[in-house]
């Protein structure tokens, strides 16, 4: 069974010791700005020219099914590498979205932040927000009240 933090550290630690530049977001950005929540991939921006570099450095981690670009919608492009547990049948996937002239915001307010294994490059809390109303879906939805600290939870 693939274990989502021990695949974290490890695809962070690969990006960091090959020098790539890069931006924790979605759900795990969520969890370092806000509380944790499920999720089910691991989620980063970079620039269009650290894309191969990541793509190797994240193929030596095992994510070795790579289904190419997709265009979300305009100026969004995003890529998918997968890793597959040959045991569990589980897969975990890398989603690596580019910096466009539409993500560029989140990309240079980006913040180093701490955590239990040192130190990890995420959007910041509004560059997430502007990503997740761009997407709009009921979980970017529910995201964004959380990170603006007005869901149910927050005000119990």
């Amino acid at each position: 069974m693939l274990d989502l933090l021990e695949e974290f550290r490890g695809i962070l630690s690969a990006l960091d010791s090959a020098g790539v530049a890069y931006a924790v977001c979605g759900g795990l950005a969520v969890a370092i700005h806000a509380r944790p929540r499920a999720t089910v991939d691991v989620d980063l921006l970079l620039p269009r020219d650290e894309l191969e570099r990541a793509k190797d450095a994240i193929r030596g981690r095992g994510y070795v099914i790579d289904t190419g670009p997709m265009i979300l919608r305009r100026d969004v492009i995003e890529m998918h590498l997968s890793k597959s547990d040959p045991e569990s049948g589980d897969v975990l996937s890398v989603d690596l979205l580019l910096v466009t002239p539409e993500l560029a915001s989140p990309w240079e307010t980006r913040e180093r932040v701490g955590w239990e294994h040192g130190e990890v490059s995420v959007v910041s809390r509004s560059g997430l927000i502007l990503m997740k109303r761009l997407r709009g879906s009921g979980q970017d939805l529910d995201d964004i009240r959380i990170l603006e600290g007005d869901d149910d939870d927050e005000r119990t």
